[in-house]
């Protein structure tokens, strides 16, 4: 229990103090080209309510201990999703993250001594195609259907794992209210082939060119 609550606590300590608004526009899914992210990087299998505390726990401490050397904000934490829905939550595999500074080359040492799975990685990204979901987790479904019919209708395919970034999560003392739950649902995507074998051309579709902040 205690690791779950500071798994809601943090996610609450990210979103509460942010105008979420301006994300709304992903209600509407899009594509966009998406820079590369320097990432402390957790990763752990179980069920995220019961092991995601330790994993965001780690990547929070470290982020406070290196922010007094390095000049970063802090931002939402990620989350990768290798395993399909399907699959019972006790064998999930969360690839838990939380972006810093470029400058962050590694970890210390004493750092590294306590949380022994803690990496520091580049995520690269490039095209992307995603959606911002509003509601509990539970109901994400028919938004990540929304995007995958989206990104197969613009002329694209998948070609990466499924990510979440949690903008709005539960709160301090509880689940708070989960239709206010704010989650970017994002994935890598590339060009589908031709039925030739060419990558196709789209003269009408429309991809933004504006990177993410």
């Amino acid at each position: 229990m205690k690791t779950q609550a500071l798994l809601l606590t943090l996610i609450m300590l990210v979103g509460c103090s942010k105008d979420l608004s301006e994300h709304e526009r992903l209600l509407t899914p899009r594509i966009i080209d998406k820079p590369a992210q320097r990432m402390l990087v957790y990763e752990l299998v179980g069920d995220p309510n019961e092991v995601g505390g330790e994993a965001f726990g780690a990547l929070f401490s470290t982020f406070f201990k290196l922010k007094r050397q390095h000049d970063m904000d802090m931002k939402a934490p990620i989350g990768r999703w290798p395993k399909a829905l399907e699959t019972p939550k006790h064998e999930w595999l969360g690839i838990y993250g939380l972006e810093v500074s470029n400058s962050v080359l590694e970890i210390p040492a004493e750092i590294q001594e306590k949380y022994p799975k803690l990496k520091v990685e580049t995520w690269e990204y490039g095209k992307v195609g995603e959606i911002l979901h509003i509601g509990s987790y539970t109901n994400e479904p028919p938004t990540v259907d929304k995007l995958h019919e989206y990104i197969n209708n613009s002329g694209y395919e998948i070609s990466g794992l499924h990510e979440e970034e949690y903008l709005k999560g539960p709160g301090m003392f509880g689940k708070g209210n989960p239709d206010k739950y704010y989650t970017i649902i994002r994935y890598p995507v590339s060009k589908k082939p031709a039925p030739g074998g060419d990558i196709e051309e789209s003269e009408t579709m429309e991809v933004s060119k504006e990177s993410v902040e």
